[in-house]
């Protein structure tokens, strides 16, 4: 199981998305139209294998306009992971009664949303593609991202190794987990963390009042320190070694 896509939820598209090109170098390489039946519009950054998806609602009744309003603006919002049959994560899941949301219909792409209420507050989407055995490998077929992704990498970001999902009982929260991804947590300091094949999900303690979400990630990059410089310069909020672009503490580590 690898760590494939993080999505954010934003008021407005263009503004992350354009951060995250100036500090991190990203490019936008496609807009998926599948996501229009949820209320929303995108945009898929490629990283390295990896991908953020920027989300924006184009309805007051869609989920992610309520998403935005409980978590009090821009936020991290999904994590998708990637596995060689989806379909058995599904069944596997149902039958420990986690509510199922959204399903992929037809193709070789196949997805599954789990209800965030059942996933610790977090939307969790376990997905496969049909005849991939290379699907572990960096660059492998991914097409949530089009057709074309490969030709939209950055030349300054390398991967995602990491995301940070932050929760009011972290414990409660990774035990959770570990049932969903059938593996066991580890305990890194304050955190507890799960070592995908490739990826790291953390898990730490409430960061802000909602208490639930993704609240950060690590982005391998060539020059954390140009990141670093070039997200000040732009005056955007950087603590910790971090850069907040959306709502995510977004730390720029080396490869």
């Amino acid at each position: 199981m690898r760590l494939r896509q993080i999505a954010f939820m934003a008021h407005q598209i263009a503004p992350v998305a354009e951060q995250l090109e100036q500090v991190f170098g990203l490019k936008v390489g496609y807009r998926d139209p599948g996501v229009e039946v949820f209320g929303l519009k995108d945009v898929v950054m490629p990283v390295g294998g990896e991908f953020l998806e920027v989300l924006e609602p184009f309805r007051d009744d869609a989920s992610g306009a309520r998403y935005l309003a409980r978590r009090g603006g821009d936020a991290g919002y999904m994590v998708i992971l990637q596995d060689d049959d989806a379909l058995a994560h599904r069944a596997r899941l149902e039958a420990q009664n986690v509510r199922v949301i959204a399903t992929s219909r037809g193709g070789r792409y196949t997805y599954t949303h789990f209800h965030p209420a059942d996933c610790a507050g977090v939307l969790l989407s376990i997905d496969s593609v049909e005849g991939d055995a290379s699907w572990q490998e960096s660059k492998s077929d991914w097409p949530p991202a089009g057709p074309d992704w490969r030709d939209f990498q950055s030349d300054i970001s390398l991967g995602i190794a990491s995301v940070t999902i932050q929760a009011r009982d972290p414990l409660a929260a990774a035990e959770r987990w570990s049932m969903l991804l059938d593996r066991r947590a580890n305990r890194v300091g304050r955190a507890l963390e799960f070592t995908l094949d490739p990826g790291l999900i953390r898990f730490v303690g409430a960061v802000d009042q909602d208490g639930t979400g993704v609240v950060g990630m690590d982005i391998r990059v060539k020059e954390p320190g140009a990141i670093l410089a070039k997200a000040r310069d732009l005056g955007l909020p950087v603590d910790r070694d971090a850069v907040t672009i959306g709502g995510v503490a977004i730390w720029p580590v080396k490869p």
